[in-house]
């Protein structure tokens, strides 16, 4: 058996770690009641309070769809902030990145609107996707701009609903923000075979979660990297872990959405293993990786 990548960034391995005493690494070979108790105990773990005079406010998008709102102290821009969680489209809620979305709202100094998602199993394709797509619409229809952010299946989702709004003719989105994205990369080259069992997402793991979401292969916008046009879409920043199976997917569109026209950031960090915004108190690599994240954010926001 091929030796494991690991990076040596002395922070982003104490993360680890720590993510593996809540987490175990065979975390999804066990029930999904399982799993989501062990993710919101790693969550709560690494919880923050929020910034001074943060505002939150809950509420629900076409009367079902869980949201939260986040209006910092001082707000600079009429921009909205639109945020997807991550979680292998299996765990993750209003939650677990309460803190991600509260410190990028006060950088940015917009507010944020954040999604609760149906979870697979019990929702598959296209249940999160048309969840995300009815807040994206609501967002659109109060006549700010939206920035949509998303990381890991959240930064899938983004790209989807930014690839059918551009489908669709809509107009207002901002700016697109997706950090350690599945695009739908082919699971038997590059990053994913390279990175197959580097630490933090496997492969496998990575397998799974399709397996379990259920999304058919002609679903462009399942699998953004699938779209045969690119172009027309709005700027985007693009940010990937080099210790990461997904890290060609973010590569990759990234030079599709250049060659398309399209305005695109992109970054790499190369100490970085998946779910490293989660670290951002731990690691350096990662306190800068999220702080490149909110300065691109706070950009898109603020033209």
């Amino acid at each position: 058996m091929t030796e494991r990548p690991m990076p040596t960034e002395e922070g982003i391995l104490a993360f680890h770690k720590r993510c593996e005493d809540f987490y175990p690494a065979d975390a999804v070979d066990a029930d999904i009641v399982q799993q989501r108790a062990w993710y919101d105990a790693l969550c709560a773990a690494f919880d923050a309070p929020p910034p001074a005079g943060m505002a939150k406010a809950g509420g629900l998008v076409a009367g079902r769809i869980p949201v939260r709102r986040y209006r910092p102290a001082e707000v600079t821009s009429q921009t909205r902030l639109f945020y997807i969680h991550g979680g292998g489209f299996v765990v993750g809620s209003l939650e677990s990145h309460d803190a991600i979305c509260a410190e990028i709202s006060q950088a940015a100094g917009a507010e944020l609107v954040s999604i609760d998602y149906r979870l697979s199993p019990e929702h598959v394709w296209p249940a999160a996707f048309d969840d995300c797509w009815a807040v994206l619409v609501e967002l659109l229809l109060e006549n700010h701009p939206v920035v949509v952010i998303g990381d890991s299946a959240g930064g899938n989702l983004a790209a989807g609903i930014v690839l059918k709004a551009r489908d669709e003719g809509l107009k207002g989105i901002a700016g697109q923000a997706l950090v350690y994205p599945g695009l739908g990369g082919d699971l038997v080259s590059g990053s994913y075979v390279d990175m197959a069992r580097a630490p933090g997402l496997s492969t496998a793991d990575v397998a799974y979660y399709r397996e379990i979401y259920k999304a058919p292969e002609d679903a462009v916008h399942a699998y953004p990297l699938r779209a045969e046009n690119l172009a027309g879409l709005p700027p985007a920043f693009i940010t990937g872990a080099y210790f990461d199976p997904l890290r060609d997917d973010a590569r990759a569109y990234a030079a599709r959405l250049a060659l398309s026209g399209v305005p695109v950031e992109f970054r790499e960090e190369k100490q970085m293993i998946h779910a490293w915004l989660r670290a951002r108190f731990m690691s350096e690599g990662a306190k800068a990786g999220f702080a490149a994240l909110c300065d691109a954010v706070r950009r898109m926001a603020n033209p």
